[in-house]
């Protein structure tokens, strides 16, 4: 009964320690409000959809709930620019994952989370980054939060661009399958695009 009271303790501090992450977060990259927990739903969903089970699953909604923790080593200049980002810029956050990886590992128990978030901007063509992994050598929880982060940026409003309908995303989502996502990640969002959709309309609705 000790045993169980700790734990439970235990989880609760750690969940409260992810939403101060993601709180902090948020407050410095004012356009990114609601960008982690919904990408954390959508890969909980596809977790569970690819029949991911226990802390393996429990892993990837952690680390897709932090897989932005990055950008706090990023100057807000840079995260909340209106226009185009230069060159120079872009390359600054493209670092992010890195920066996550190095905040993460401070952690003994964050440490398989932390590779998932090292990795979350690989490509399935080897032309990610930061390390242009290629294929199934991507972590499956990196390849399974780049699906649901795609998604999420192109049907979300952005200063400099207009939300994409969902039709357009599904689209763009199987164009790049095989390219750049997991062939068996969308097929895993086959039967979760209605749900998403649904989800999305009810938090925008209310948000306005």
């Amino acid at each position: 009964m000790i045993h169980q009271i700790q734990r439970l303790f235990r989880h609760r501090h750690f969940h409260d320690i992810i939403e101060c992450l993601i709180a902090a977060l948020e407050a410095k990259d004012l356009y990114t409000s609601g960008h982690s927990s919904r990408v954390a739903d959508m890969s909980f969903d596809l977790a569970r959809a690819l029949g991911l089970k226990g802390v393996y699953r429990d892993n990837v909604h952690i680390a897709a709930h932090l897989h932005d923790i990055g950008k706090m080593g990023i100057p807000e200049y840079i995260l909340n620019k209106k226009g185009k980002l230069l060159p120079h810029e872009w390359a600054q956050i493209q670092r992010h994952p890195e920066i996550g990886y190095s905040i993460l590992m401070k952690s003994r128990e964050l440490q398989r989370i932390a590779e998932i978030v090292l990795h979350h901007h690989e490509r399935w063509d080897g032309k990610g980054y930061p390390h242009g992994l290629l294929a199934d050598k991507i972590p499956l929880g990196a390849r399974i939060i780049g699906v649901a982060d795609a998604i999420d940026a192109m049907t979300s409003a952005r200063p400099y661009r207009e939300p994409m309908s969902w039709e357009a995303c599904i689209e763009e989502i199987m164009l790049n399958k095989g390219v750049q996502f997991d062939p068996v990640v969308v097929e895993g969002a086959d039967k979760l695009w209605k749900k998403w959709k649904l989800r999305w309309s009810q938090s925008f609705k209310h948000e306005t």
